[in-house]
């Protein structure tokens, strides 16, 4: 019997955790021939999550939890559940029930077909607001465009995974954590699952806009330079330029004579290179900011208190 380690990242989750353990307990009870386990990672909630883990954990041989010290952010949480995670497989889901516990059965049989990972990407954003759809999709094209690392559009954290991959995923152990963009960098081949959105129902998004474009960006320098050969090829073609004009502007002083500069045109000039200049001064400090943060070696998260699953006390070495 193959074991299946189920990683859940939560935080202030409170609602909705117990009707997730009960609808995703339904469908693993379903599956013959596995042996699952939840494993519950508490990223610093501030609400009843931790107390609810600890109650789970007492009454369900299969449910374990990891709470942190304070809170580390999704990605951590992710690699924390990895890191800990002894199944077979493995597999990674939100526990809002916006990733279907449905599609499990289907995940498994695409791991069984040979697949070292099967994912599921949404076909729409039904019930989400149009403006955070555009821009999502414009980051996935743009992603793609700018980095050798092809994402799907639509991708989502949901996933089982060989053990094999996820040892991979572990190799990579950057503070600065885009979980989409190192399933992809690692390789390994995936079977896709199309599924509708699933509309929260219960608790709130802890994902603001801001949140949202802060990760994106952080996403697309993780994965891509092309925006500092960006700077560097669009600095060279305003080099070029300026050098033609001041050719051309030195003949039409000698053919014509001294002319009167166009104040607006200075000043466009002035106003476009200075926001230029600021533009590539703040991808700099991007990329500069990813080197101070892994420079500084600190852990990915600190764990406050742990229980695993009944029968499996012994937890896996902290990595």
């Amino acid at each position: 019997m193959k074991t299946v380690t189920i990683i859940v990242p939560c935080f202030n989750e409170a609602e909705v955790l117990p009707e997730f353990y009960r609808e995703t307990r339904a469908v693993t009870d379903a599956a013959q021939g596995y042996d699952f386990s939840f494993l519950f990672v508490d990223d610093g909630s501030r609400d009843a999550t931790l107390s609810i883990l600890r109650t789970l954990q007492a009454e369900n041989k299969d449910a374990g939890y990891l709470s942190f010290s304070r809170n580390f952010g999704k990605e951590a949480a992710m690699y924390a559940g990895l890191s800990r995670a002894k199944g077979d497989y493995v597999i990674v889901m939100d526990a809002d029930l916006q990733h279907p516990p449905a599609l499990i059965p289907q995940m498994l049989e695409g791991i069984e077909e040979g697949y070292d990972c099967c994912a599921a990407y949404r076909v729409s954003r039904k019930g989400e607001a149009r403006i955070r759809s555009l821009f999502s999709s414009a980051f996935y094209h743009l992603s793609n465009r700018l980095s050798d690392v092809k994402m799907k559009q639509g991708a989502v954290d949901f996933r089982i995974m060989s053990r094999r991959m996820v040892d991979a995923i572990l190799q990579l152990s950057e503070v600065e954590r885009f979980s989409k963009g190192i399933f992809a960098w690692v390789g390994y081949e995936t079977k896709w699952i199309p599924y509708e959105n699933v509309e929260r129902t219960l608790g709130k998004t802890k994902w603001t806009f801001g949140g949202l474009l802060r990760y994106a960006l952080a996403g697309i320098t993780s994965f891509s330079v092309t925006p500092l050969r960006m700077i560097t090829w669009t600095g060279f073609i305003i080099s070029v330029l300026a050098f033609l004009y001041i050719v051309v502007t030195i003949v039409q002083t000698l053919i014509f004579g001294i002319d009167v500069p166009g104040y607006v045109t200075t000043l466009c000039a002035i106003l476009f290179l200075g926001g230029l200049v600021e533009l590539s001064v703040g991808i700099l400090g991007e990329y500069l900011s990813h080197l101070y943060l892994e420079a500084k070696r600190r852990p990915i998260y600190l764990l406050k208190e742990e229980a695993a699953p009944a029968g499996d006390e012994d937890a896996a070495e902290d990595h």
